[in-house]
């Protein structure tokens, strides 16, 4: 194996792993409880029942170190996985720079992103407990869409709330979504109370991930055999998603790389979660030493300028109380273009390990992340989706300074989806229409002390 001819590590189905990571038996400290925001306690399987399976529920709350998966999910993940691994040769070549840059490309997937690595369980185990509808929520329409996928795999139906801005950005993700045979509506939408609520309040509302958090849980919640399904965010979501870095380990160690920085863009936290936690379970036994970067957008900053706090993961306050960093559950982003990092919160998880200062955080602006994107396609061949173009961006940036230092450094991200229903966005970008929201201005941090204020007081 050559550096110029290698361009991709690739595991045969025989290799992809059996197991999901579970990250809460490794961690240094215990992270904070979720709790009941009617009683201020933690909660127990009970309360989670109404929305999901007890198999998830039991996946949320475990300890073991590594959960089997189930044959039936291993099938599907067949007709995508193992994902390749590939060597960014072109685009270090147009930096310069003697850094190493690797990405793990998710964009094979039948939806198109890292998304179906937890919709195909999450379908599985509601169908295993006979549940006949899934309802959620999805920003650029990536979850929605791996939804519908996995649903069509065990006969569940699919109902979607997607945000506003982006179902009007990105009318073909709502065709997809439909061809694989769910359901879509805008959010806020007048088919519940919570969105009825926002609508009376602000008729031209963009929506944001919160609302349609909100839409979803309340019809969920009213129908025994319908349950919810969450794209991120949770500990079982993030957990599904390490067979991500699991593959990558096993490729890097077949490239002869030891990784120095990992770097992944970051909404609620599932990407990056699923990237990251292997490369921490090895870091925390010595056996390597790497730097983990989260990427975040600059118009909704969870964790470099969020408040570390209990708060609800929807708007309405429909779900249990997460302690994790927040600009409030009320606060709506900017519609960038970015759909899927437009949440006010935070994997609790990933916020504990940054406030444990076990990984760093940046944010960047859309433009910048942009210009990467164009970058990237240019010289790898790949259009990404606005997403994971946040974690190009800090993987291009930390490249530039290889060049300047001299440093030889292994650079991994994750290339979690492709952009080729959001090439609206780029069309903007190219045309000099895109716009960085100032997190400074006033009327955004008037928004975001608003949204602060009614944080849930534990008592």
């Amino acid at each position: 194996m050559t550096d110029v001819q290698q361009h991709k590590i690739t595991l045969d189905e025989s290799e992809m792993p059996t197991r999901w990571y579970n990250v809460l038996h490794d961690l240094p400290s215990p992270p904070p409880p979720v709790l009941h925001p009617g009683t201020g306690q933690p909660v127990g399987p009970d309360d989670l029942a109404p929305l999901f399976p007890m198999d998830l529920i039991l996946q949320e709350v475990s300890g073991e170190q590594y959960v089997d998966i189930p044959d039936e999910v291993l099938d599907v993940y067949r007709l995508w996985r193992p994902s390749p691994l590939f060597r960014a040769h072109r685009l270090e070549k147009a930096l310069g720079t003697p850094a190493r840059i690797y990405y793990k490309y998710e964009g094979v997937s039948p939806a198109g992103s890292h998304k179906p690595n937890t919709s195909v369980p999450q379908a599985f185990y509601n169908a295993k407990a006979g549940i006949k509808r899934l309802t959620t929520e999805t920003g650029a329409g990536q979850w929605g869409t791996a939804l519908a996928f996995a649903c069509a795999q065990f006969g569940l139906e699919c109902e979607v709330w997607q945000v506003r801005a982006s179902y009007d950005q990105k009318p073909y993700r709502k065709m997809m979504i439909e061809t694989f045979g769910g359901t879509v509506h805008p959010s806020p939408s007048d088919l519940t109370e919570s969105g009825r609520a926002i609508l009376a309040e602000h008729p031209d509302s963009t929506g944001s991930l919160g609302i349609a958090i909100s839409e979803a849980v309340e019809v969920a919640a009213q129908d025994p055999t319908t349950n919810y399904a969450l794209g991120s965010v949770l500990n079982h979501v993030l957990m599904h998603q390490t067979i991500i870095g699991e593959e990558a380990l096993l490729q890097l160690t077949k490239a002869g790389e030891t990784l120095d920085l990992l770097v992944g863009c970051t909404g609620g936290g599932s990407n990056f979660g699923g990237l990251m936690f292997p490369f921490l379970r090895e870091k925390w036994a010595g056996r390597m030493s790497p730097t983990v970067r989260a990427v975040e957008p600059a118009a909704c900053p969870s964790l470099t300028q969020g408040t570390y706090a209990y708060d609800f993961g929807d708007t309405a306050g429909m779900t249990p109380l997460m302690k994790m960093h927040t600009l409030g559950h009320d606060f709506v982003p900017d519609p960038i273009h970015a759909g899927g990092l437009r949440y006010h919160g935070m994997s609790p998880l990933i916020s504990h390990l940054y406030e444990t200062r076990e990984i760093e955080a940046v944010a960047k602006p859309q433009s910048e992340c942009f210009s990467a994107g164009v970058l990237f396609a240019r010289t790898e061949g790949i259009v990404p989706a606005p997403e994971p173009t946040h974690a190009l961006a800090a993987a291009v940036e930390e490249a530039v300074r290889c060049k300047e230092s001299g440093e030889e450094k292994v650079i991994l991200t994750a290339l979690c989806g492709h952009g080729h229903l959001d090439l609206p966005a780029y069309a903007a970008y190219l045309a000099g229409e895109i716009v960085d929201h100032e997190w400074g201005d006033a009327d955004t941090q008037a928004a975001v002390a608003e949204a602060l204020a009614k944080l849930p007081v534990l008592a």
